[in-house]
C-alpha cells in the first residue's frame, strides 16, 4: 500500500486513505502502550496518552521525519481536528453524565478545607508563575487571560480518571475515597467556572460589557437546562428506558446525540465552548441511573477506543519538544511543574491534615488531588486554541500534566494507601470491567 505524496493535491479516495492510516497506527499504538502501562500498575488512559505524545513530532516527528509527515499529512489535519473536538464533545457529554453532585453536597468539614487548599493554593501559585514567565513567553497574549488560565489550569483535579483509579483500588468504599472524591468535585466544579470565565474575557476581546453578557448567557442557559430542560429529559428518558427493557432504541440514541449537539451549538453561539453545553447537557441527567447506564453502554466503548486516542494524538501532534529551547525555558518548565505539584499535592495535604486526618491519609488525599490527566489535557487545549499560551507554555503543561498523573499510583504505593502489587486488570477511563478488591484502608 502507498500512502499518497505528503501535502499534495488530493481527492476524496486519497483523503480517507490517509486518515484510515492515521487513525489505524492511532488506535493500535494506544492499545500498545494502555496494555503495557496496565501491566505495569498504570490505569490504561496513562498508556493512551504517552502513546499521543510518542506519535508526536517530539518523538516519531523527530526520528522518522519523511514517515511521520506521510503518516500525518497536514493535508488532512483540519478532518483529525474536526474529529478529536467531535469527540471531545461526546467524551465531555459522558463526563457529565459521570459527574457525581451528590459530592457537591457534602457539608462535612474535610472535603470544604481540603477543597479549599486545592484551589487557593494552586491558584495563588498559578499566578505566581503566571508573573514569573509571561515577559518571556507572553508576548501579543491577552495578560489579564494568560494570568487567570495559568491560576485556573494549576487548580484541575481529573475527576474522571481519579474516579476510576479509586475504583480499581477499593479506595471508593473508604473514608479517605469519600472524602478526596468529594474535594475534587468541587474543585472541578470552581476549575470549570474558572475556564468559562477565562473564556468568555478572550472572546470578548476583554471588553467587560460583552464579557459580563457572555456570564449572564451561560448563567442563564445553565439554569434553564436546570429547570426546564431537567425535568423534561428525567421523564422523558424514564419512559424510553422503560419502553426499551433498560436499553436506549436507535431513535433515543439518535434524540440523545441529538440533544447534546444541540446544547453545544448553544454554548458555542453564546461565544464559549462547545464542550461546556455537552458537559451540562450530560451532567443534568447525572443522577437518572438507568439512562446513564444505558447511554454508557451505547457509548462508552466507542468513544475509548476511537475518539478518545484520535484526542490524546491530536494533542501530542501540538507537542513540540523544539518549542522549548535554551535554558531558561526549560527552568520554567521545572517551575511549572513544582509550582502544580506544591500547589494541589502540598495544599491538599496541609488541608487534610489541618482537617484531622492522619499524616499516611493526608499525604494519599494530596497525591490524588495531584491527579490530572484527561481533564488538564482537555482544559489546556482549550487554553491553545483561544491563544492565551504559545506552544511553548503548551509543551509545558502537558508535561506538567502527564508527570502529575503517572506520579499517582507509586506515590499511593510509596504512602501505603494501595497495595504494593500492581493492578492487572482490565481498566478504561469509564468503567473497569472487573470488580476490584478492596485495598483495606481506612
Amino acid at each position: 500500500m502507498t500512502i499518497p505524496p505528503a501535502s499534495a493535491s488530493l481527492g476524496l479516495e486519497d483523503l480517507l486513505l490517509i486518515v484510515m492510516i492515521q487513525v489505524a497506527v492511532i488506535m493500535v499504538t494506544a492499545r500498545i502502550f494502555g496494555t503495557t502501562f496496565r501491566r505495569i500498575g498504570q490505569p490504561i488512559v496513562c498508556g493512551e496518552i504517552a502513546a499521543g505524545l510518542i506519535l508526536g513530532p517530539s518523538f516519531f516527528g523527530g526520528f522518522f521525519p519523511g514517515l511521520f509527515n506521510q503518516v500525518f499529512d497536514p493535508a488532512v489535519g483540519s478532518i483529525m481536528g474536526v474529529t478529536a473536538r467531535l469527540g471531545l464533545v461526546l467524551l465531555l457529554f459522558l463526563i457529565g453524565l459521570e459527574f457525581d453532585f451528590g459530592h457537591l453536597r457534602a457539608n462535612s468539614r474535610a472535603p470544604l478545607m481540603i477543597s479549599a487548599g486545592g484551589v487557593v493554593f494552586p491558584f495563588a501559585l498559578g499566578l505566581g508563575v503566571a508573573a514569573v514567565i509571561y515577559p518571556h513567553v507572553g508576548n501579543g497574549v491577552n495578560k489579564l487571560a494568560f494570568y487567570l488560565f495559568m491560576a485556573t489550569a494549576m487548580c484541575i483535579t481529573a475527576l474522571p480518571i481519579l474516579g476510576r483509579i479509586m475504583i480499581e483500588y477499593g479506595l471508593n468504599r473508604t473514608r479517605i475515597g469519600a472524602i478526596t472524591i468529594s474535594a475534587a468535585a468541587i474543585d472541578d466544579a470552581v476549575g470549570w467556572i474558572l475556564l468559562a470565565l477565562v473564556t468568555s474575557i478572550v472572546r470578548s476581546e476583554a471588553d467587560p460589557m460583552a464579557t459580563a453578557m457572555m456570564i449572564l448567557q451561560t448563567a442563564a442557559f445553565a439554569a434553564f437546562m436546570v429547570l426546564a430542560v431537567r425535568p423534561l429529559a428525567h421523564r422523558w428518558a424514564t419512559r424510553t428506558i422503560e419502553k426499551g427493557g433498560g436499553d436506549l432504541s436507535l431513535n433515543a440514541l439518535a434524540i440523545t446525540l441529538t440533544a447534546v449537539f444541540v446544547a453545544g451549538m448553544v454554548t458555542h453561539e453564546i461565544g464559549i465552548f462547545a464542550i461546556f453545553g455537552a458537559f451540562l447537557c450530560g451532567a443534568i441527567m447525572y443522577d437518572h441511573e438507568p439512562f446513564r447506564d444505558a447511554v454508557v453502554r451505547k457509548l462508552n466503548d466507542f468513544v475509548t477506543v476511537f475518539f478518545l486516542p484520535i484526542f490524546f494524538t491530536y494533542t501530542g501532534l501540538r507537542t513540540d519538544i523544539g518549542s522549548v529551547q535554551g535554558g531558561l525555558l526549560w527552568a520554567f518548565c521545572g517551575l511549572v511543574f513544582a509550582a502544580a505539584v506544591l500547589g494541589k499535592f502540598g495544599g491538599g495535604a496541609i488541608a487534610a491534615r489541618m482537617s484531622g486526618l492522619t499524616w499516611r491519609e493526608s499525604l494519599g488525599v494530596g497525591t490524588m488531588m495531584n491527579t490530572r490527566a484527561l481533564m488538564e489535557l482537555i482544559v489546556i487545549n482549550v487554553g491553545y486554541d483561544l491563544g492565551i499560551i504559545p506552544r511553548s507554555v503548551f509543551f509545558m503543561l502537558v508535561v506538567m500534566a502527564v508527570a502529575t498523573t503517572y506520579m499517582t499510583t507509586p506515590l499511593l504505593r510509596l504512602f501505603q494507601v494501595i497495595p504494593v502489587k500492581p493492578a492487572v486488570r482490565a481498566f478504561s477511563i469509564h468503567g473497569s470491567r472487573e470488580t476490584p478488591e478492596p485495598a483495606g484502608t481506612s
